[in-house]
């Protein structure tokens, strides 16, 4: 880990090339397997709350039920996230022609919330660790080998990807200084 902007970040940030390539992937930051869905700042609970009747409607049967029989969330204040369906899709994912998408996503794009997604979502493949100082970590999955693969052959680095869900994140006065630093470590100063 190097430290950057009052944020440790992963040493294989900086040089990763990645795009997302939803026809390869299929959506599957969407669909991992697990007990736990996508992890949630207390905010985002009540922006969840307010979209609800708007992406309600568009989810499958089994992730409606879900949602009415346990709730959209689990954890504990500090530690929410998604709830999941069979232990893999988030209650949020919608399909659409056999690919995983993001209803609140789906939703904002098209203009009926004003409210993005999960901004862990958003800044996926990085995780966001917390402790005595924040750390990001490239997350690696078997499924994201397409986005790397696209992002090296059109000569998209991460932090380029990502700009638009890491400025949302912490700001244009930390991205720059990010970016910055990134660039810098590219070219190995």
């Amino acid at each position: 880990m190097n430290a950057a902007p009052e944020t440790l970040i992963d040493t294989a940030i900086p040089a990763a090339r990645f795009a997302c390539d939803l026809r390869q992937c299929k959506g599957a930051c969407c669909t991992m397997p697990g007990h736990r869905g996508a992890p949630l700042m207390e905010a985002e609970i009540a922006e969840i709350e307010k979209a609800l009747p708007v992406v309600l409607p568009s989810l499958p049967p089994e992730h409606r039920e879900k949602i009415e029989r346990d709730g959209f969330l689990q954890g504990v204040a500090g530690d929410w996230t998604t709830n999941c369906v069979n232990k893999r899709a988030c209650v949020f994912v919608l399909w659409e022609n056999g690919v995983a998408h993001c209803s609140f996503e789906k939703a904002y794009h098209s203009g009926q919330i004003a409210w993005r997604k999960p901004i862990s979502c958003h800044l996926f493949p990085i995780r966001v660790d917390n402790g005595l100082q924040e750390r990001l970590r490239l997350e690696s999955i078997p499924e994201c080998q397409p986005a790397l693969e696209r992002g090296a052959r059109e000569g998209i680095t991460l932090v380029d990807f990502l700009k638009e869900s890491l400025t949302r994140a912490y700001g244009s006065e930390w991205y720059e200084e990010f970016l910055r630093y990134c660039r810098a470590k590219q070219s190995g100063t």
